[in-house]
Parts: C-alpha cells; structure tokens; sequence
C-alpha cells in the first residue's frame, strides 16, 4: 500500500503563536501513525518561489494523512498555525515502491 504525505512550506510571521502549533503536531501525527521525515533544516531553493520552512510527515497511507488532518487534536491547533504562518499545506499519496 502507498503511504501517504504531508507536505508544507511555511513562512513562521509569529514565533510565539506558532509554536504552539508545532509543540502539539508530533504527538496528533503520532496517533494516525505518522513521522516527521522533514521539520525545518537546511534547504536550498532551486527553481520557483519558496518559503523558508519545509515539513514532510510520513503516514502509514493517504488516509491516515487525511485523518490526522481531520482530527479533533490537530483541528484544536491549526488556528495557531493560521495565525502565526503563511503557508501552503497538501496531503499527497506515495509511489507503492515507499
């Protein structure tokens, strides 16, 4: 079965608000199964417009991924995120090779 993903790129506008987003994704992806494989890092820009923070989180499957960001537990949380980021966040479905 294909895993699934989350991917976003991020521009933190209010460290604060948005940490406490970022204090409460790991144990909401945790729950469905998922794994931060990408939080942050060095990162080079090559093509296109960017944003200075990427995430990656790896579920089990597109579903899992769907539900994590579905779930009551990071719903409670996103507002922070919201209003401490622009950003661009899409659930995506791997290869069957992951």
């Amino acid at each position: 079965m294909a895993k699934g993903y989350i991917i976003a790129r991020i521009d933190v506008t209010d460290p604060e608000v948005y940490r406490l987003y970022t204090d409460a994704t790991p144990a909401a992806a945790a729950a469905f199964g998922g794994r931060f494989l990408v939080r942050g890092g060095r990162h080079e820009q090559l093509e296109g417009e960017g944003r200075a923070r990427q995430v990656v989180i790896e579920f089990p499957d597109y579903a899992s991924a769907r539900a994590f960001y579905d779930s009551e537990a990071y719903r409670a949380v996103l507002p922070h995120a919201l209003a401490g980021s622009r950003r661009e966040l899409l659930v995506v479905e791997g290869t069957e090779e992951d």
